[in-house]
């Protein structure tokens, strides 16, 4: 098992992980673009249980079913959260050792920005993934 630990800019949201992780993806739509500031979310996939999160969090609906959540001090944007799946992604710009973070396939690329080049071979996807890796 790969032991996942992390947090915010500032230190105040923490979290670690208790299993491994179900999938590590890296996705490329407008929603996950603008909520990291970046052209992807890179992201771990877990069991919300197997996740212990501690801090001031504040969270955002960013649709129906996600909940996205961020440190209520810095902004530091953490994970997004499925709690009707009962998964949690973790940010992975967010992990003490973000090298820990091997991903496995790109998916909503037809929203990619057009700059970026996905050079790593990972299957990549136009919209969401074929599977979503969890079981709802």
């Amino acid at each position: 098992m790969t032991l996942f630990r992390g947090g915010c800019l500032c230190g105040a949201v923490r979290y670690e992980t208790t299993s491994d992780p179900l999938n590590q993806r890296v996705c490329h739509c407008r929603a996950c673009q603008k909520v990291i500031g970046a052209a992807f979310n890179a992201r771990v996939l877990m069991r919300i249980e197997h996740v212990a999160l501690s801090g001031p969090i504040s969270t955002f609906h960013s649709s129906e079913t996600l909940e996205r959540g961020f440190c209520s001090y810095c902004g530091s944007s953490v994970f997004s959260r499925r709690v009707s799946a009962g998964v949690i992604g973790l940010t992975a710009g967010s992990l003490d050792e973000p090298s820990l973070f091997k991903p496995d396939m790109h998916f909503w690329v037809a929203s990619k920005q057009p700059w970026l080049k996905i050079t790593d071979n990972l299957p990549q996807y136009p919209e969401g993934p074929p599977s979503l890796g969890y079981k709802p």
